[in-house]
């Protein structure tokens, strides 16, 4: 997938982060995504909501568009909707999706931007596949994330970022066996461009099969990980995991993440 590659062994490394006692977070549980028709048509993975929000805060809701491999005439998009009061996050790792707000703030997302909607006081705004995309057909693969906003922002100006695929932070994992691109927050003292209200971290990781990634985490922060492809384990007990699945981590201020030596051709890599 070109969402951001890079030669791991020339990027600054993520260090050495306890794995072992219990600084280490436990697996709370694993929650698989259901399957809904959004928009215009288009079928979305969700694993939340669904669950007990308190265990997601300040997430509201994850929808995992793709990957699929569109026909001429199959692309699909969203009317003009509203949206108030949270943030919608939308990554694009593969293919491309236009989006309009009633702002003026918009553009084309597309391999490994990121397009950051605060709705605050109240926006509209429409989301569509590019006429490229639904004449010729083609990959399309990534996710929206719904932002809650602290209750004093509830009414805080409409804003839009626009962040480009060449501002994340890269970093990787210790023995190199996994790509970390730092979207928002913080990952050991390396920060993403996207500009929050609400505390939080955001990273996408790309893992060689066999790698294992161990990844800081601020004891304050919930901590979730969503399998966008392949397959691999989780936590201390190395609970299994596979494409669609979320796991809601305990208390502790790091975790772990490990690909499965083998992986499907479809998915030659572990990408969460």
């Amino acid at each position: 997938m070109p969402a951001v590659t890079a030669d791991t062994l020339t990027l600054p490394r993520l260090g050495d982060v306890p794995v072992d006692g219990p600084r280490r977070r436990p697996v709370v549980k694993v929650v698989t995504a259901r399957r809904q028709l959004e928009g215009e048509g288009f079928v979305v993975r969700r694993p939340f909501p669904g669950m007990d929000l308190t265990l997601s805060d300040p997430f509201l809701l994850l929808d995992h568009m793709g990957a699929v491999e569109y026909g001429p005439g199959e692309a699909k998009g969203t009317p003009w909707h509203p949206h108030r009061g949270f943030e919608t996050v939308t990554y694009m790792m593969d293919g491309a999706f236009e989006h309009q707000d009633s702002t003026g703030g918009g553009g084309l997302i597309t391999d490994g931007a990121t397009q950051w909607m605060t709705a605050g006081a109240g926006i509209l705004h429409i989301e569509k596949p590019p006429e490229a995309l639904v004449t010729k057909g083609g990959l399309f693969h990534g996710v929206q994330l719904w932002v809650n906003l602290p209750a004093a922002l509830k009414w805080t100006p409409p804003r839009y970022q626009d962040l480009r695929a060449s501002e994340v932070a890269l970093l990787s994992s210790s023995d190199g066996g996994a790509l970390v691109r730092v979207i928002a927050g913080e990952i050991a003292g390396h920060a993403g461009p996207g500009s929050t209200y609400s505390p939080m971290t955001m990273v996408h990781a790309t893992m060689s099969p066999g790698a294992q990634l161990p990844l800081p985490w601020r004891a304050d922060y919930n901590a979730l990980v969503y399998v966008l492809a392949g397959h691999g384990s989780v936590g201390v007990e190395a609970t299994p995991v596979q494409t669609g699945q979320l796991t809601v981590f305990g208390p502790g201020n790091a975790l772990t993440v490990s690909a499965a030596v083998g992986q499907e051709s479809r998915s030659p890599t572990l990408d969460v």
